[in-house]
């Protein structure tokens, strides 16, 4: 007996505003929220927060574009946009930020996979020929 596959088309899934969720989302497309979510998110596509939008916890995505307020560690393995009317504040892992003008940002922020390993310089050795200061 021979088993059909159904092809994985991403989707997209929306939260509306006035829409209050607690708990965990797994998404495997893409994510808005207009509504308030505390929770975790995990997201194999791109993350929407918009301008209504509040979430307090985690994101762990593809991708996200911020306009609403957003409370929580977030590990973005590609791009990350804060837009001009987001407000966030927690700790940030990503490849690559862009932040508009007007846009709120309180936290950490750590750039991973960027490309640069390896193309830090040495540190300085202290040149042996060079005198040495000496204080009167």
């Amino acid at each position: 007996m021979v088993k059909n596959k159904e092809e994985e088309v991403p989707s997209i899934n929306l939260l509306s505003s006035g829409t209050v969720v607690k708990g965990e989302i797994k998404v495997n497309g893409d994510f808005r929220l207009d509504g308030c979510f505390i929770g975790t998110i995990t997201c194999k596509g791109k993350v929407v927060v918009g301008p209504t939008g509040n979430i307090e916890g985690e994101i762990i995505c593809q991708n996200a574009d911020f306009s609403g307020e957003v409370k929580a560690t977030v590990k973005v393995a590609e791009l990350l946009t804060l837009k001009e009317t987001a407000r966030y504040t927690g700790d940030m892992t990503t490849n690559k930020l862009s932040i508009e003008p007007g846009a709120k940002f309180s936290g950490n922020c750590i750039m991973e996979g960027t490309g640069t390993k390896g193309s830090i310089p040495p540190p300085l050795k202290q040149d042996e020929n060079r005198p040495k200061e000496t204080r009167t």
